[in-house]
């Protein structure tokens, strides 16, 4: 079944969200892992994301964030003060996909990736596999690819199919080495095909 642009943009648009925090590592349902620490020190900061359109909802206006020596890979969607969703890092279209168990396998129709891109699922991911947590394809078609923990590694065990309602999605890390910014200079919040 294939949800309707309205029905995307009336889902999308009934969601508040007045700032953005950034994360070491996934933040959940909670916002855990969010950085700390820094001189000037790291603070969450309020955006803008304007209304939605063609199932999309994009940043008014790029942020830049202080931030300590740290490895950025979660964005955290805030209202009202509480932490609403996680979205990787870098901005990518999340991909419905199946998990195919018999053969490691997961399809992702004309999903665009090589190996050692490194990738993540969210929703309740394929048996063999943890919500929120970074993989690395390996052994990428066009339309399939296998999941390894590690770049090069021995692909991941898939031990029961996916479910609905779970999408991978590429994911950026950004390294900081020391003291410095964070620019978040687009964003998108999208609901796939």
């Amino acid at each position: 079944m294939t949800i309707t642009t309205l029905a995307k943009n009336e889902h999308l648009d009934g969601g508040i969200y007045d700032e953005i925090s950034l994360h070491t590592d996934y933040p959940g349902t909670t916002g855990a892992n969010e950085v700390t620490g820094g001189s000037p020190a790291y603070a969450r900061l309020a955006a803008v994301i304007n209304a939605a359109s063609g199932g999309s909802r994009l940043l008014n206006a790029p942020l830049v964030f202080d931030v300590p020596a740290c490895t950025i890979k979660w964005l955290g969607l805030r209202g009202g003060g509480s932490f609403k969703v996680a979205v990787p890092n870098g901005g990518a279209t999340p991909k419905n996909f199946m998990a195919i168990p018999e053969d490691d396998t997961i399809v992702a129709a004309s999903h665009g990736w090589a190996d050692t891109q490194k990738i993540v699922f969210f929703g309740t991911p394929p048996g063999g596999l943890t919500e929120g947590t970074t993989y690395f394809v390996r052994d990428s078609l066009t339309n399939t690819f296998k999941v390894a923990p590690t770049s090069g590694g021995t692909a991941i065990d898939l031990s029961t199919p996916s479910s609905a309602g779970c999408w991978v999605i590429a994911i950026t890390e950004n390294v900081h080495a020391g003291q410095g910014t964070h620019t978040v200079s687009a964003g998108t919040i999208t609901i796939p095909d």
